[in-house]
């Protein structure tokens, strides 16, 4: 077994790093306090080949690996994770679904502009009355002729306000229930599409999040994405992936942040000592700097199963869930680090707190996890 990065890994991190400190970090402040969406810095993304990261270039993406991704997600995330966050959106959700449900056609039209970040791309699954039981879905779809009519709404769509093509599900047979739903592929501009309310959030605020809504709007039978029906089975598949684009989001945060709190530990003296040198705070950032190695190597364990065609489900499951609640918890200690200067804005942990309670949530709870994580291990008996 080898637990090393290869040398163009080992690039890859220097370079985004690179970027993320040169372009991102002397605005995160400004950009979280203004929920200022840096368009030109997500252009700057796709120019290097972040956006189609994980996409053969023949079709125009960088032709990573997902382990190369992981990568990118926690160089992003370590220092931003509202900019890893529309980015994990926009190329694991969207683009990722047109990748793996969509015809010749949809991929050769929309992938190369996905992935140059000429176009943003948005995912919407959740509705107010479905969130964790996505099943309850409510929009809906009805064909008339050579057309789809679609007509509902989709709350807590990442990049909604941004977007230029959004990939949405709706109810396309009723009594089917699951199999019942299916996806649609919409471009910014079309009639009866529209961004709804933007959510004023806690944390990740220069990503936009919002509603799109669906109001009598009229879709060519050309853009239902995947066979009809199976648009909830295929979203199944995408946050398969999604959620190591999330584990890796999450490390990226905690990194961040325990970066942070061991920076301050040797510059902050209390009783003529560096508190670095008080018993406790080792204990701290020994426990921290452990959790975050173990919540990687999670992490990189689900994306090199997905890089040899294996299934996924229970160890992206099992990295997301301990990596993001693992990130809740090493923000904690750093701004405990910080005491009282953890909580004013001067210092970075403030905003790594806020932030990485979304990792908890997005893309399946910690709760909708460890069911999916139970039933695999009911189904395999191991």
């Amino acid at each position: 077994m080898h637990f090393g990065y290869t040398p163009e890994q080992n690039q890859l991190r220097r370079t985004i790093r690179e970027f993320a400190e040169a372009e991102m970090r002397p605005h995160v402040l400004e950009w979280d306090e203004t929920q200022h969406f840096p368009m030109e810095v997500f252009r700057d993304l796709g120019r290097m080949g972040v956006l189609g990261a994980v996409f053969p270039e023949a079709l125009g993406g960088a032709g990573y690996s997902y382990v190369d991704y992981t990568v990118i997600m926690e160089e992003l995330a370590r220092v931003d994770p509202a900019i890893a966050l529309s980015a994990a959106a926009h190329v694991s959700l969207c683009t990722n679904h047109i990748f793996l449900a969509g015809n010749r056609e949809q991929q050769e039209r929309y992938i190369p502009k996905l992935a140059s970040g000429e176009w943003i791309g948005c995912w919407s699954l959740t509705e107010p009355e479905a969130g964790s039981d996505a099943g309850g879905t409510r929009t809906h779809a009805v064909l008339h002729g050579e057309e789809w009519v679609l007509n509902g709404s989709k709350t807590f769509t990442t990049n909604a306000h941004i977007a230029d093509v959004c990939v949405a599900m709706a109810v396309t047979d009723r009594a089917a229930s699951s199999h019942g739903i299916s996806a649609f592929i919409l471009e910014k501009g079309t009639p009866g599409f529209r961004p709804g309310k933007k959510e004023n959030k806690l944390g990740m605020r220069c990503s936009p999040t919002g509603e799109v809504i669906f109001s009598d709007c009229h879709l060519p039978v050309s853009q239902l994405l995947g066979k009809r029906g199976e648009g909830f089975v295929d979203s199944l598949r995408i946050l398969d992936g999604g959620r190591i684009s999330i584990a890796a989001l999450s490390v990226g945060v905690a990194q961040g942040a325990y970066e942070a709190a061991l920076k301050y530990s040797k510059q902050r003296k209390q009783f003529g000592r560096f508190i670095s040198e008080f018993q406790a705070i080792q204990h701290k950032l020994a426990d921290m700097a452990t959790e975050i190695d173990a919540a990687r190597l999670l992490t990189l364990r689900a994306a090199w199963l997905k890089d040899n065609g294996n299934s996924v489900n229970k160890e992206s499951a099992m990295a997301k869930l301990y990596a993001s609640e693992i990130a809740v918890r090493v923000a904690d200690q750093a701004l405990q680090i910080h005491g009282g200067y953890g909580f004013i804005k001067d210092y970075p942990v403030e905003k790594y707190y806020r932030d990485v309670k979304l990792c908890t949530i997005g893309e399946g709870t910690s709760e909708i996890q460890k069911l999916v994580i139970a039933r695999q291990l009911l189904k395999s008996g191991c």
